[in-house]
Order: C-alpha cells, then structure tokens, then sequence
C-alpha cells in the first residue's frame, strides 16, 4: 500500500503522526483501522499494543 500523504522532516524521514489523531482520520488512508471506534485516538492504541509508532500499531492490528 503506498504511503499517504505524509510531510517529512529536515533530514527526509515521515513525521511521526500525533498521539492525539483520531481513528476517523486514519481510517481515510490505513484500512486496519477499519473495526475501531473512530472516536478513539493514536496514544490510547499505542499505549494497548505497546509500541510507540503508527507503523506498530497497524502491524498488531494486522495479527490480530
């Protein structure tokens, strides 16, 4: 899947998405988050999966 579109910092790498993004927004780009609750935000599914990155939690939303 390609990368939506992401700004990237000085030295070329994507920008960390905020904690505080809701599920709703990310639904538009990334299909895993399609049985969440949209109100839910990125932090609280980051502290459930244990990681610190966009890139982790669709990784767990995958195995499950």
């Amino acid at each position: 899947m390609p990368i939506p579109d992401r700004s990237r910092d000085e030295n070329g790498r994507f920008r960390e998405k905020r904690s505080d993004t809701k599920v709703e927004t990310l639904k538009r780009d990334y299909t895993e988050f399609d049985g969440i609750n949209g109100n839910m935000h990125l932090g609280s599914l980051k502290e459930t999966f244990n990681t610190d990155s966009l890139d982790g939690v669709r990784r767990a939303l995958r195995r499950e």
